[in-house]
């Protein structure tokens, strides 16, 4: 292809819709190395039948919902006024009762309401997941460390223009989640590889990543997206590191029958 066909079938890819948190549009178009541990797993070994349950940062409610939470016991949080009301439509029918949020700081939700609180890939005050968790309650979360894609964005942006924070990551947290008051019981980092197949799903994934690739547009970055492209016609696709981390803890003073996932 030359130029212009290049540009033309990557600026459609930067149009292409996004609902939710579903990536299933490039999913056979990317190479993602598996996490050492399952964050679903170790979800699923804390909820029963009795688990009043919190998703923070539900995003469509996708993950929620395939959890299969027992009704009238699980409620999710969103920030995104197109998620908040895709949810609306959707979870209330899976017993799920979705409350929008506005900042980190202040859950709607009374102190003490919950077993478990989970929490992937969204921020968080650990002071408030201690304040909304009963005694002997757990706190999950998975989140996308400060050094995710940070060569590919200043590969495609010319500088180091991300706009997370490069040093949050697990020891960080940490320290945050037990000056809250919690008590850490299972912690780890790692930094999978993550390949693209090809440029347009490469512009698909960046232009909804805003805050890793801000400003992002084919247009500004097509000198770049097509060095990347020789690139992944030679050997195969284009790689970037990701970084991930994990972290579990228990708010004490309660009953912790809990006893860890094999990885």
């Amino acid at each position: 292809m030359n130029d212009r066909q290049l540009k033309a079938l990557w600026e459609a890819e930067e149009k292409a819709g996004f609902q939710g948190w579903d990536f299933g549009y490039i999913q056979h178009r990317t190479k993602e190395q598996r996490l050492p541990w399952s964050y679903r797993a170790i979800v699923e070994a804390s909820l029963g039948e009795k688990t009043t349950l919190l998703d923070m940062g539900t995003g469509g409610g996708e993950f929620l919902r395939s959890l299969h939470p027992p009704a009238g016991r699980a409620y999710a949080t969103e920030a995104y006024p197109p998620n908040v009301e895709l949810c609306r439509r959707t979870l209330p029918a899976y017993g799920i009762e979705v409350r929008q949020v506005y900042e980190d700081d202040k859950l709607p939700f009374p102190c003490g309401m919950f077993d478990l609180v989970i929490n992937r890939h969204e921020s968080f005050s650990a002071e408030e997941a201690f304040r909304v968790l009963k005694p002997g309650g757990r706190f999950i979360t998975q989140q996308v460390g400060g050094r995710n894609n940070r060569e590919l964005a200043r590969t495609l942006l010319g500088e180091d223009v991300g706009l997370t924070d490069p040093e949050f990551d697990l020891a960080w947290t940490a320290r945050a989640v037990e000056a809250a008051g919690f008590a850490v019981e299972q912690a780890e980092e790692c930094f999978p590889e993550l390949t693209f197949l090809d440029v347009g799903a490469l512009v698909y994934f960046a232009r909804i990543i805003e805050w890793e690739f801000p400003g992002f547009s084919v247009e500004r970055c097509f000198g770049a997206l097509r060095k990347l492209h020789e690139e992944a016609e030679r050997g195969g696709g284009i790689t970037t590191m990701e970084h991930r981390f994990l972290l579990t803890a228990v708010k004490p003073g309660g009953r912790s029958d809990w006893v860890g996932v094999p990885v």
